[in-house]
């Protein structure tokens, strides 16, 4: 049995391929197959149902993979106890939300610019759910998300931390001090959201549908920092996360409102996939983005 046997194996499950996985690793369908058919061989048993162009594990191939996976790290593992402990000068490529973006990402980035100043960065901003799926191609080395708890036993978690949600306005606003308001109380004032489906708005429209309540804001825009400057200049209310309104709430330059019938967390979470060698650099930002 072979590492590169292995490999292969599991990129067929993940790309649900042969002819795509073949691609990706640079083989021949032809030499992809062989490598299938003599572990099949070695392990005297069939891993995929191949019916037409859809190609399935079996059940002792879903058996081996949770193997194959292991092993996988395992000498993932040797390789990074083998390497340079000290220098680090791989490139880093993660995806994440605009929202953490601005407001996670500068003291992390700092750090790297000061300490490790040979390593590129690129950051990749979209919906959890296209990060997800570039996650499960390849195209990201890690992803660090805001949204309801997500699962698979492809992905490596290595960080969930709760995050509340909160409505935000200007200090001057004539209801920014009025206490225990009711959701449907705002719905006269002018909002400013994010764009309609994003995680935590999706949140809040679930809840105004569950009570018959419609909202239209005046204003939908995926750049949460906009929406931060646009509240510091009008009576408006917005729906964000806390730790991205934190500073301007700290400075006075917004207040959050006390809103006593709806109340929401989402959930900051950064994984890898499991077939993805965790390079120092992976593990110097999932050790700065939890500290």
């Amino acid at each position: 049995m072979e590492i590169r046997q292995l490999i292969t194996f599991v990129k067929i499950v993940q790309m649900k391929s042969f002819s795509k996985a073949a691609a990706d690793l640079g083989y021949s369908q032809s030499a992809l197959t062989v490598q299938i058919r003599l572990l099949e061989q070695e392990l005297n048993t069939r891993l995929f149902d191949r019916i037409g162009k859809q190609v399935a594990l079996t059940g002792h191939g879903k058996q081996f993979l949770s193997y194959a996976h292991n092993i996988l790290q395992e000498v993932n593992k040797a390789k990074l106890s083998l390497a340079n402990e000290e220098k680090l000068v791989n490139p880093l490529h993660i995806g994440t939300l605009e929202s953490l973006c601005f407001s996670k990402f500068p003291p992390i980035l700092k750090y790297f610019q000061k300490n490790y100043p040979d390593v590129t960065i690129l950051i990749t901003t979209a919906s959890p759910e296209e990060l997800i799926e570039m996650m499960e191609k390849n195209y990201l080395d890690l992803i660090y998300i805001l949204d309801d708890p997500h699962y698979s036993n492809n992905w490596n978690k290595v960080m969930e931390t709760r995050e509340e949600i909160v409505f935000v306005t200007s200090p001057d606003a004539p209801f920014a001090s009025n206490r225990q308001l009711l959701v449907k109380d705002l719905l006269k004032e002018p909002f400013f959201l994010t764009e309609k489906n994003a995680n935590y708005r999706r949140t809040l429209d679930q809840f105004l549908a569950a009570q018959n309540l419609i909202l239209t804001p005046v204003l939908e825009v995926s750049n949460t920092e906009f929406i931060i400057q646009m509240l510091r200049q009008a009576h408006a209310i917005s729906f964000l996360p806390y730790f991205a309104v934190r500073q301007s709430v700290e400075q006075g330059e917004l207040r959050i409102l006390d809103v006593a019938d709806f109340h929401t967390y989402m959930y900051g979470q950064i994984f890898y996939h499991k077939d993805k060698w965790k390079t120092k650099e992976m593990e110097e930002f999932i050790r700065l983005a939890k500290t």
